[in-house]
């Protein structure tokens, strides 16, 4: 089973790293470009369970070890092994 988590600042926390990449995007023309914010995608290949188990599981991996829960917010989704 793949379950993939998505990782991002809280709303209203400075994000340095996306206005380091909307400055270099700037600089490469990319004139256009409003706010970038830059986060984490986690892939992790787990046993064969039930998919509501996996996403359990997962967000509960998230709330002690993947993600800071007063800066960052995150999204877990689970697919079949293979999808």
């Amino acid at each position: 089973m793949k379950t993939n988590v998505t990782v991002t600042l809280k709303n209203g926390i400075l994000d340095p790293q996306g206005k380091a990449v909307e400055h270099a995007l700037h600089s490469l023309g990319f004139s256009g470009v409003r706010g970038v914010r830059v986060g984490k995608f986690i892939e992790i290949e787990m046993d064969p369970s039930a998919p509501e188990q996996a996403k359990k599981e997962a967000e509960e991996m998230c709330k002690k070890l993947l993600a800071n829960p007063v800066m960052e917010n995150f999204r877990v989704t689970v697919a079949e092994k293979g999808n």
